[in-house]
């Protein structure tokens, strides 16, 4: 970095009854000086490529939606396991299909509403522009559940948070007073919105998140919702023809490093390595969901290939085998009901699709057997597996 800049300041503030401690004001984006873009170029451009080629699989595969459909929860999953939740993928499916999943119910609720956050505000986009009211809209959608209803949900908190210790006299960061708070989320909308500011659509991104995070306009729900502007930003942006970026597996592999950024950012003004993490995050996250979805399709095109080749090629299991690539953990009556097939076919094409070792029964039960495509799952799940604190 050429040159160390201000990016806020610390005021004493006793908003929390019975000390002063010292909070953090962001000065308003873009950052002043303005970024050394020299530095950023290199990894801009590759960003592009790599962005470009996830790009073009959204047009070859075969049903996008499919694909989107599972990496939305994919996402969901990993960036709720940031904030502490033990769900995995698998326990999520599970729960979709109304069976009991292996992690608490609230931890998988939890990751459920993000799942809706997400969709609602993805959709949302589509007719309103991405701002104060719509982010407390997402909000809302986000903490739809027992653990986050007493959170405030959708409003913008009126007290005193802090992030990390036991009150904000010893605790990591201090975000901003509340008598501070719109103004600062007010300079944030306006940034959002300003194309007088010419900056790459990426760079906006990777500003706005830290920013975001260092307002932390919630009671909860900062983390994960400070994650999903980033999706949304590059939506508005047209980045991609479809929202199939998320970066939760990169900052969840990162963590440290990627909360390290964070602060840094506030203490030393130093974007330009916050935007370099960002981006090089950008490059390794839109290469491994082109190599998933590349993996999903030969899977997918081998396994249709292997029932072709088997006396058991039919309507009904082919139909059974769809069903599968959209719902890759199913019981037998969501299977028989949603494929419209009688129960005693739906079990004689789930025994041969069995034999093709292609789906297994995991429960080892006579009756409510549920089976999963074993390998899907296993391309879907990779990173997944819940954090060890």
């Amino acid at each position: 970095m050429s040159q160390i800049r201000k990016t806020g300041k610390y005021i004493k503030s006793s908003a929390t009854p019975g000390e002063k401690y010292n909070a953090y004001l962001p000065d308003p984006l873009p950052p002043k000086p303005p970024l050394d873009m020299a530095e950023l170029y290199p990894l801009l451009d590759q960003a592009g490529i790599a962005l470009g080629r996830l790009d073009g699989m959204s047009i070859v595969l075969p049903d996008p939606s499919l694909f989107l459909y599972m990496y939305v929860r994919k996402e969901a999953v990993l960036s709720s396991q940031i904030e502490g939740t033990q769900s995995s993928l698998s326990d999520l499916l599970l729960f979709e299909s109304e069976e009991a999943p292996g992690a608490p119910l609230d931890d998988v609720t939890e990751v459920s509403c993000y799942v809706s956050a997400m969709n609602y505000g993805l959709e949302r986009l589509k007719e309103f522009p991405l701002s104060l009211r719509l982010i407390r809209e997402i909000h809302a959608k986000l903490m739809d559940s027992a653990r986050g209803g007493h959170k405030s949900p959708g409003e913008f908190r009126r007290s005193q948070n802090w992030i990390g210790g036991t009150r904000p006299g010893n605790a990591h960061f201090v975000p901003p007073p509340p008598e501070h708070l719109m103004d600062c989320l007010g300079n944030f909308e306006k940034f959002i919105h300003d194309e007088k500011i010419k900056l790459p659509a990426l760079i906006r991104a990777a500003l706005a998140h830290v920013q975001f995070e260092s307002i932390h306009p919630f009671l909860d729900g900062n983390g994960r919702l400070g994650r999903l502007l980033i999706t949304f930003i590059l939506c508005k942006e047209k980045v991609l023809k479809e929202p199939l970026l998320y970066l939760s597996l990169y900052f969840k592999a990162n963590r440290q490093a990627y909360y390290d950024h964070l602060q840094s950012v506030r203490e030393t003004g130093n974007w330009e390595a916050w935007i370099k993490f960002f981006l090089t995050g950008v490059i390794d996250t839109a290469n491994q969901a082109t190599e998933t979805a590349r993996a999903i399709m030969m899977l997918f095109n081998l396994d249709r290939q292997k029932i072709e080749n088997s006396s058991k090629s039919a309507a009904a299991i082919m139909t059974i085998h769809g069903y599968f690539q959209r719902h890759p953990i199913a019981n037998t009556t969501k299977i028989k009901d949603a494929c419209g097939l009688s129960l005693p076919t739906v079990l004689r094409n789930l025994a041969a699709l069995e034999s093709l070792s292609i789906v297994k029964e995991v429960t080892g039960k006579e009756r409510h057997k549920i089976f999963v495509y074993k390998e899907y799952l296993h391309i879907l799940s990779a990173g997944t597996e819940p954090l060890k604190y």
